[in-house]
């Protein structure tokens, strides 16, 4: 399960988070490509705008629970 306290400080401020789990398989990029990006640096996923329509909630959604090592949040601030 991810933990607010361990999200890298590229996520947006919101809901939605990575934290340090991620072993940037890109599933999370493909399923939600307008909410989620690659940190080239870190070789990781982040979120990069929080959703804001039903679609990209939907989206972010399926990335979550399809996460295969749980690295992605939704209790965020």
């Amino acid at each position: 399960m991810a933990d607010a306290e361990n999200k890298y400080p590229q996520n947006t401020a919101g809901a939605y988070y990575v934290d340090d789990q991620c072993i940037d398989c890109d599933l999370c990029r493909e399923t939600a490509p307008a909410n989620f990006k690659r940190d080239d640096d870190g070789g990781h996923s982040y979120v990069y705008k929080q959703p804001e329509s039903d679609e990209e909630r939907e989206l972010s959604e399926e990335a979550l629970a399809g996460c295969p090592v749980e690295a992605i949040g939704r209790d965020g601030e």
